[in-house]
């Protein structure tokens, strides 16, 4: 090929495509000569090889679409979501706002102090004399470490007290699920039972926050427990549940204790945090040892639910097949 026709091809090449890719027009011309009129290309798809929006076009119609909802935190902060999810307008029966995220009107409740927390389970097989001293064994640490430091042993007590019933329900979740069989109402009375004490301690963190050896501590005793009562679960539910029926038991003990401390004022009696007051359906002047009292009722509650499901594997039945005593506490 010649030098001149060369020269033109490129020349044409460069006056038709150099505009489309160093511009951000939509189509591209080529350059108005004299006595000539100009020649517009379209190229359908071609804009989408640049990042540009091409003229003539509104940016809106590039960018998403703006927000369908959006609400304030409790601390000022907008949340801006795409998603048509947004946060229940809960209120009070006198029509004031719900202040509690965790937890709901609904879920708050009158609890009953009449029941026996004097009651005990005798240890009569081998299994349940295992699963007592156990429990006996692994109390001792903590008294010698707490002492008469209640609250700070409540707080661990509860976080420990918390993860039997979430391993029970998810383990007889997935239990149901493989078996494809209902599970009489057991998996919703060990979610509520553990829901409950995560109230406890958040009830407690209220009126004392734990220190860092203290946070370390429960951090250690939670992971060990966590896997080991998983096992346990695994191996063997009743024995699972007796040993949650003794530890409750000492937390009955533990909750007593401390009750005879603010009767005999060696621990402050202080005024009972407003979350237990919604919770609980406390009146307004009521005071720390209001809560613990109500507490210690919750805690012998978990104590006879455990007791009972041992009972029913122990008698050869399955849960399942015994209707769950749901909201029991």
């Amino acid at each position: 090929m010649s030098q001149l026709p060369a020269t033109k091809v490129s020349r044409l090449l460069l006056g038709q495509l150099g505009p489309r890719f160093l511009s951000n027009s939509a189509g591209f011309s080529r350059p108005a000569t004299t006595g000539k009129s100009s020649t517009i290309f379209a190229f359908p798809g071609v804009r989408h090889w640049s990042a540009s929006a091409p003229s003539g076009v509104p940016a809106e119609e590039e960018k998403p679409k703006a927000a369908a909802n959006s609400f304030t935190t409790e601390d000022g902060k907008a949340i801006v979501s795409y998603w048509s999810v947004a946060p229940p307008k809960i209120t009070n029966e006198d029509g004031t706002a719900w202040k509690w995220n965790c937890f709901r009107p609904w879920e708050s409740y009158v609890p009953d102090t009449s029941i026996d927390v004097k009651k005990r389970h005798k240890p009569a097989t081998t299994m349940d004399k295992f699963a007592y001293w156990t429990v006996q064994v692994a109390k001792y640490p903590t008294y010698l470490f707490f002492q008469r430091r209640h609250m700070c042993h409540a707080m661990l007590l509860e976080t420990v007290a918390a993860v039997p019933g979430m391993v029970g329900g998810m383990l007889l979740h997935c239990k149901s699920l493989r078996r494809f069989e209902q599970s009489g109402g057991w998996i919703k009375a060990l979610l509520e039972e553990a829901e409950n004490e995560r109230m406890h301690l958040m009830t407690f963190i209220e009126l004392a926050k734990p220190q860092w050896y203290e946070r370390a501590l429960v951090f250690a005793v939670q992971g060990v427990f966590f896997n080991a009562y998983f096992l346990a679960y695994l191996a063997s539910p009743k024995l699972a549940h007796r040993i949650v029926g003794y530890l409750e038991e000492e937390a009955v003990n533990s909750y007593s204790e401390f009750l005879q401390d603010l009767d005999s004022g060696n621990f402050e009696n202080v005024p009972a945090p407003a979350i237990a007051i919604d919770y609980w359906r406390l009146p307004p002047n009521s005071t720390l040892r209001d809560v613990v009292a109500v507490i210690r009722a919750d805690e012998a509650h978990h104590r006879d639910l455990n007791h009972y499901a041992s009972d029913i594997q122990c008698q050869g039945h399955e849960l399942k097949d015994t209707p769950a005593p749901i909201g029991y506490h």
